[in-house]
Protein backbone atom coordinates (compact mmCIF):
# COMPACT_ATOMS: atom_id res chain seq x y z
CA UNK A 1 0.00 0.00 0.00
CA UNK A 2 1.30 3.68 -1.22
CA UNK A 3 0.70 5.89 2.12
CA UNK A 4 -0.73 9.83 0.70
CA UNK A 5 2.13 11.31 2.16
CA UNK A 6 4.10 8.54 -0.76
CA UNK A 7 1.68 9.76 -3.70
CA UNK A 8 2.90 13.16 -2.55
CA UNK A 9 6.39 12.82 -2.77
CA UNK A 10 6.50 10.42 -5.96
CA UNK A 11 4.41 13.13 -7.67
CA UNK A 12 6.16 16.05 -6.32
CA UNK A 13 9.71 14.73 -7.27
CA UNK A 14 8.54 13.96 -10.49
CA UNK A 15 7.43 17.26 -11.26
CA UNK A 16 10.70 18.24 -9.60
CA UNK A 17 12.63 15.84 -12.50
CA UNK A 18 10.65 17.07 -15.63
CA UNK A 19 11.32 20.52 -14.71
CA UNK A 20 14.78 20.17 -14.60
CA UNK A 21 15.25 18.00 -17.46
CA UNK A 22 12.59 19.54 -20.00
CA UNK A 23 12.78 23.23 -19.27
CA UNK A 24 15.96 25.38 -21.76
CA UNK A 25 16.30 27.40 -18.83
CA UNK A 26 15.50 28.46 -15.65
CA UNK A 27 14.37 31.61 -17.13
CA UNK A 28 11.62 29.65 -19.26
CA UNK A 29 8.22 29.72 -17.89
CA UNK A 30 7.07 26.17 -17.00
CA UNK A 31 3.36 25.25 -15.91
CA UNK A 32 2.33 21.62 -14.96
CA UNK A 33 -1.37 20.96 -14.86
CA UNK A 34 -2.13 17.78 -12.82
CA UNK A 35 -4.90 15.53 -15.38
CA UNK A 36 -7.42 12.46 -14.14
CA UNK A 37 -6.49 10.50 -17.14
CA UNK A 38 -5.28 10.28 -20.14
CA UNK A 39 -8.25 11.57 -22.09
CA UNK A 40 -6.19 14.99 -23.77
CA UNK A 41 -3.48 13.11 -24.72
CA UNK A 42 -2.76 13.57 -28.40
CA UNK A 43 1.02 12.81 -28.68
CA UNK A 44 1.81 9.72 -30.86
CA UNK A 45 4.29 8.08 -28.88
CA UNK A 46 6.06 8.09 -25.59
CA UNK A 47 9.39 7.23 -24.16
CA UNK A 48 9.29 5.12 -21.04
CA UNK A 49 12.04 4.64 -17.89
CA UNK A 50 11.85 2.20 -15.02
CA UNK A 51 13.32 2.76 -11.29
CA UNK A 52 12.84 -0.38 -9.43
CA UNK A 53 13.98 -1.47 -5.96
CA UNK A 54 13.25 -4.19 -4.19
CA UNK A 55 10.01 -2.50 -2.75
CA UNK A 56 8.55 -0.97 -5.81
CA UNK A 57 8.88 -0.63 -9.36
CA UNK A 58 8.58 3.21 -10.71
CA UNK A 59 7.63 3.85 -14.89
CA UNK A 60 7.99 7.24 -16.08
CA UNK A 61 6.43 7.70 -19.29
CA UNK A 62 6.76 11.01 -21.50
CA UNK A 63 4.85 11.22 -24.10
CA UNK A 64 5.68 13.63 -27.44
CA UNK A 65 5.05 13.93 -31.38
CA UNK A 66 7.97 14.20 -33.68
CA UNK A 67 6.51 17.59 -34.66
CA UNK A 68 8.18 20.60 -35.82
CA UNK A 69 7.98 22.22 -32.49
CA UNK A 70 8.97 19.44 -30.59
CA UNK A 71 12.26 19.02 -33.07
CA UNK A 72 13.08 22.75 -32.29
CA UNK A 73 12.28 22.39 -28.83
CA UNK A 74 14.86 19.23 -28.19
CA UNK A 75 16.97 20.76 -30.56
CA UNK A 76 17.48 23.88 -28.34
CA UNK A 77 17.55 21.95 -25.04
CA UNK A 78 20.47 20.28 -26.51
CA UNK A 79 22.10 22.90 -28.15
CA UNK A 80 22.14 21.29 -31.71
CA UNK A 81 20.92 22.70 -34.88
CA UNK A 82 17.37 22.32 -36.23
CA UNK A 83 18.72 20.88 -39.58
CA UNK A 84 20.80 18.54 -37.64
CA UNK A 85 17.47 16.78 -36.09
CA UNK A 86 16.70 13.77 -38.02
CA UNK A 87 14.63 11.03 -37.29
CA UNK A 88 17.46 8.99 -35.10
CA UNK A 89 18.83 12.12 -33.55
CA UNK A 90 15.62 13.17 -32.23
CA UNK A 91 14.89 10.26 -30.92
CA UNK A 92 17.79 9.77 -29.10
CA UNK A 93 17.06 13.29 -28.09
CA UNK A 94 13.83 12.73 -26.18
CA UNK A 95 15.54 9.21 -24.58
CA UNK A 96 18.39 11.16 -23.37
CA UNK A 97 15.69 14.25 -21.80
CA UNK A 98 14.24 11.04 -20.48
CA UNK A 99 17.42 9.68 -18.60
CA UNK A 100 17.85 12.96 -17.22
CA UNK A 101 14.24 13.10 -15.89
CA UNK A 102 14.78 9.83 -14.58
CA UNK A 103 18.33 10.38 -12.81
CA UNK A 104 17.21 13.26 -11.39
CA UNK A 105 14.31 11.20 -9.76
CA UNK A 106 16.21 7.93 -8.68
CA UNK A 107 19.04 10.43 -7.06
CA UNK A 108 16.21 12.24 -5.15
CA UNK A 109 14.58 9.04 -4.66
CA UNK A 110 18.23 7.69 -2.76
CA UNK A 111 17.01 9.91 -0.13
CA UNK A 112 14.75 7.22 0.82
CA UNK A 113 15.27 4.09 -0.55
CA UNK A 114 18.44 2.42 -1.03
CA UNK A 115 19.43 0.01 -3.77
CA UNK A 116 17.44 0.98 -6.92
CA UNK A 117 18.20 0.82 -10.53
CA UNK A 118 17.54 2.75 -13.34
CA UNK A 119 16.67 1.17 -17.14
CA UNK A 120 17.50 2.40 -20.18
CA UNK A 121 14.62 4.38 -22.61
CA UNK A 122 12.81 2.97 -24.84
CA UNK A 123 10.10 4.47 -27.23
CA UNK A 124 6.96 3.07 -27.59
CA UNK A 125 3.66 3.92 -29.81
CA UNK A 126 0.85 6.12 -27.75
CA UNK A 127 -1.35 2.91 -27.87
CA UNK A 128 1.22 1.00 -25.60
CA UNK A 129 0.09 3.49 -22.58
CA UNK A 130 -3.38 1.89 -22.54
CA UNK A 131 -2.28 -1.27 -21.17
CA UNK A 132 -0.99 0.85 -17.63
CA UNK A 133 -3.94 -0.70 -15.46
CA UNK A 134 -2.95 -4.46 -16.43
CA UNK A 135 0.38 -3.61 -14.11
CA UNK A 136 -1.56 -3.49 -11.01
CA UNK A 137 -0.33 0.13 -10.50
CA UNK A 138 -0.67 1.44 -6.92
CA UNK A 139 -0.39 5.08 -7.91
CA UNK A 140 -0.92 6.76 -11.35
CA UNK A 141 -0.68 10.29 -11.68
CA UNK A 142 -1.05 12.02 -15.42
CA UNK A 143 0.22 15.50 -15.64
CA UNK A 144 0.49 18.18 -18.71
CA UNK A 145 4.16 20.32 -18.88
CA UNK A 146 3.72 23.54 -20.83
CA UNK A 147 6.67 25.14 -21.49
CA UNK A 148 6.66 29.10 -22.67
CA UNK A 149 2.95 28.85 -23.98
CA UNK A 150 4.35 27.25 -26.68
CA UNK A 151 5.66 23.64 -26.38
CA UNK A 152 3.60 20.99 -24.50
CA UNK A 153 4.01 17.73 -23.17
CA UNK A 154 2.05 14.91 -21.34
CA UNK A 155 3.84 12.85 -18.92
CA UNK A 156 3.03 9.32 -16.41
CA UNK A 157 4.21 8.31 -13.27
CA UNK A 158 2.95 4.88 -12.26
CA UNK A 159 3.74 2.87 -9.36
CA UNK A 160 3.68 -0.60 -8.61
CA UNK A 161 4.20 -1.67 -4.84
CA UNK A 162 5.76 -4.39 -3.45
CA UNK A 163 5.40 -3.56 0.37
CA UNK A 164 4.29 -0.79 2.33
CA UNK A 165 5.79 2.54 1.26
CA UNK A 166 5.90 5.97 3.32
CA UNK A 167 7.85 9.01 3.24
CA UNK A 168 7.67 12.55 3.22
CA UNK A 169 9.63 15.16 0.97
CA UNK A 170 10.82 18.03 2.45
CA UNK A 171 10.53 21.21 0.49
CA UNK A 172 13.47 22.62 1.06
CA UNK A 173 14.68 19.07 -0.88
CA UNK A 174 12.89 19.68 -3.64
CA UNK A 175 14.06 23.81 -3.67
CA UNK A 176 17.73 22.63 -3.73
CA UNK A 177 18.01 19.99 -6.30
CA UNK A 178 19.44 20.90 -9.41
CA UNK A 179 19.78 17.45 -11.30
CA UNK A 180 23.63 17.98 -11.74
CA UNK A 181 25.60 14.73 -12.61
CA UNK A 182 27.93 14.23 -9.48
CA UNK A 183 31.31 13.10 -10.08
CA UNK A 184 33.06 10.82 -7.95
Amino acid sequence: MISDSAREGFNRLLLQSLKGSLAPSTDDAFELTVLPDLGEVKESKFVILTISSYLFRLMVLIYFSPDETTKEHFARINNVPVAEMNEQAFFDAIAERGNICCGILNRDLGHYFPHMGLSTPNILDKECSSKLDVLGCGHIQHVRVDINSSVHFHASICVCDYADLDFVVEVSEEEDSTGELEMF
